[in-house]
Parts: C-alpha cells; structure tokens; sequence
C-alpha cells in the first residue's frame, strides 16, 4: 500500500496535492510518504515478530534499513523514530546513519571495498557489526582493530551461489558476483577469525540479490546458511547471529505482486526452524520504493510525420536513470488526467542521450505541454542516484507528513554547481 492516491480528480501524497508541491518547489522533484515509510517498515516489524524471529536477547530482530536505496537524512530519521537500524556499504553511509539518530549498535557496516580509513571510523563509531566479504579485508580489518587496540565485530558474508533478482545487475549471490566468500572459504575464515586478536566473529550473512518476487531461490540460500550454522557450531565455535540481508522484492505495478513480508517471514521460520540465532535483516526497496514518486512537467510533445509521439519531459535520465540502466519499469500517471482515449508515446527527457528514453510506445492519457506526471515506484535508487549529468542541477526532494510538507534537499542554483570547481592557479 501507497498513500498516494487522486483527490478531488488530482494525484495527492496523503493530504497535500502533488500540484501544490510542483507549483512551489517546481519540476522535476522527488516527493515521499511519512505514511508509507512508516507502514511498510511495521508491516516488516510485525511479520518477523509473527513468526517468532528474534534479535539479540530475545527482543526484535533488526532491521536494517539499506541506505544505498535513499540516504536522504528526513527519510532515514522517520525510520529511526520506528527504530529502525542501517545496512550501510561507505563511511558517508555510516555517518549519515548517525546523523539521522539511528544509533551505532544498529547499524551494519557491508560491501566489497572497505578501505582502512573507513574500517578506523566504523570500528571508532562502534558499529554493530562488520561483515566481511573476502579474506583479504578480514585481515585488514584485524591489522586495524589492532592498531585502536580493539577488536573488530565481524560476520563473514557467504555467497551462496544462487540466482535471483529482477536484473543481471541487481543480483548479488552468483558465484560470478564479487559478493563474498564460498561456503568452504567461510569455515576456514570463520575458524582463523576466531583465533584473531584483532577480531570477533559473531555470525554470518548472506544476500542474493534485489528485486525478488519468488521465494524459492531465498530459501534455498537460506537452508544452504543453516547448514554452515550447524557446521560452524559442530567445529566448537560460537554463531550467535544470522543476518539474511534483503531483497524481497515490491509490485512495479505492472508485475504480478511479490510475496507479502508475512509469506517472506513465515517461508524463514520453516527454513530455518528453530536455529537459535539472532536475527537481523537489511530491506531497502521493498520499504521505500512505493513511498516516494518523481514528479515531473511536459514540456512540449513532439509528433513525427509517420506518427511517432514523443513526451519530452524536465525531468531527465540524470534525475531517475533506473530505466536507462536497468530497462526499469515505473508506471507514469499525469496528475490530473485529460479526457479522451488513451494515445501512445514515447516519453523522453531533455538529455543529449539516445538512452535518455523512460519508456517507449507506452499506453497514457492524452498529455499536453504544461501537464504534471508522476513517475510511481521512485522512492528507492531515484534521488541518490541522480547526478549533474549535462550539468543539470540536482533534483530536490520533499518529505510529505498528513497535510504538512517540507524540503527536505533544496534544488541547488547554479551558483552553487559551479562553486564546486576550483580554477588552478595559472589561469
């Protein structure tokens, strides 16, 4: 469920009319949903807990919310008021993590190329844990944790050598993948740490890919990871927490609907059984994909002789580039809809860019210049991806709360982009 829906025949986000919000901040820009961030993290929250899948002990599993999806600062502190921790792959991550009030021991610090600066200021800040993805950073994590005269939290992130995912690449658990280590490479690794003065390995993790909406390769990865649980504790050695990531996917609406947090919870508790670990997770999409929309404006619309239609928008490649990148879907809907029959267009931004394409030959009520759209399903890899491609400002972002609205990241001037060049001294 998203809480955007028409009012009085215009698009609304709970109780503000998205023109409202067009007119004033101006196109293109990113408007989210308090609500819907809020309801798709508690419906995650009591899934879990439904079905008996605790954390550290014996209270809620965590919930690691993975910033990479949207790392603006409103959005990250409104799921930190739920309680809500951070998956976090960069020192930046980490401290807007902190900035937003999520506190150290909820956030975990992932991904493949940690360097040993940004290993000294997680392991300073006191993150939960740190997972490990090859044997080379494990090492680099000891030498560091050394160095503070400390000892670094691990959990060694295992690959499990399933496919899943809506795209080649946002699918994460192949073998081909650079994502972590074989499951022969994690015993040996998990037993060396244990041995380590630098280090404390307290569990393992694991997270296939993005997008998914069938359970089937979750579970086959997941009983592959209780079995290097039993394996691990059969050596003698302590595994005290499970971190299965994330990725289940959301409805794109024109795809079927995923599995619901409830079906996802509940396919867990019969994989895993009663494995006696605690629990956290590390869901990015399927919490703020359907809570945030990318609003854009007709400029004009471009009809070719043979009949061809292009809508060519503000907004722009740079602004949202998931089509560009990943063929992406995201359902487009004027914000005040014209009457007459349906026309077909290809809807195009203003980029000097074949690939600046959002769809093409797509099915959408007669639109004219001056007409407001929607891009739906832009909450997650929108904004944080966007760039200053063609030397494009950035795209602002507004945080919505019942009939109450705020700017939550200003549309740079132009001043400012250029400010952030420096001419050399012989010029």
């Amino acid at each position: 469920m998203n809480h955007f829906e028409p009012t009085h025949g215009n698009l609304a986000c709970e109780g503000v009319p998205l023109r409202d919000i067009a007119q004033s901040v101006g196109t293109p820009v990113y408007v989210y949903s308090s609500a819907t961030l809020e309801r798709h993290y508690e419906v995650l929250r009591h899934a879990l807990a439904a079905e008996g899948l605790k954390g550290e002990g014996g209270g809620e599993a965590l919930i690691a919310f993975a910033v990479k999806a949207n790392s603006n600062l409103a959005v990250l502190k409104t799921l930190a008021r739920r309680g809500a921790g951070a998956d976090t792959v960069s020192e930046g991550e980490i401290r807007r993590a902190l900035a937003a009030g999520i506190p150290a021991h909820k956030i975990v610090f992932s991904g493949v190329g940690k360097t040993a600066g940004e290993l000294a200021f997680a392991l300073k800040a006191g993150v939960s844990e740190i997972n490990i993805e090859s044997e080379p950073e494990m090492h680099l994590a000891a030498q560091v944790a050394q160095s503070l005269g400390t000892r670094a939290v691990i959990a060694i992130r295992v690959n499990p050598d399933v496919s899943a995912g809506g795209h080649a690449k946002i699918a994460t658990g192949k073998a081909d993948n650079k994502f972590g280590v074989s499951f022969s490479e994690a015993e040996r690794l998990y037993a060396q740490a244990s041995n380590n003065a630098g280090l404390k390995p307290v569990g393992v993790t694991c997270h296939i890919g993005s997008q998914i909406t069938d359970l089937a390769p979750m579970s086959s990865a997941f009983a592959k990871m209780k079995g290097l649980v039993e394996r691990l504790r059969h050596e003698g050695l302590a595994v005290d927490r499970l971190d299965l990531g994330g990725g289940l996917g959301v409805p794109y609406f024109n795809q079927p609907d995923p599995p619901t947090p409830a079906d996802y919870a509940r396919m867990i508790a019969q994989t895993l059984g009663d494995l006696d670990v605690a629990y956290s997770f590390e869901p990015g999409r399927m919490i703020a994909a359907n809570a945030g929309v990318l609003l854009a404006t007709v400029l004009h619309i471009h009809k070719r002789p043979e009949g061809r239609k292009f809508a060519i928008l503000d907004a722009a490649m740079n602004d949202l580039i998931r089509p560009a990148m990943y063929e992406a879907y995201h359902d487009i809907i004027p914000l005040a809809p014209r009457a007459g029959p349906p026309e077909i267009y290809d809807v195009v931004g203003p980029i000097c860019e074949t690939g600046d394409t959002f769809t093409r030959e797509r099915e959408l009520p007669p639109l004219a210049a001056g007409d407001l759209v929607a891009f739906m399903s832009a909450g997650a890899y929108g904004a944080v991806m966007s760039s200053e491609y063609n030397s494009r400002l950035l795209v602002p972002e507004v945080l919505v709360r019942g009939d109450r609205y705020a700017v939550v990241r200003p549309r740079p001037t132009y001043e400012d982009m250029l400010a952030k060049d420096a001419m050399p001294d012989w010029f």
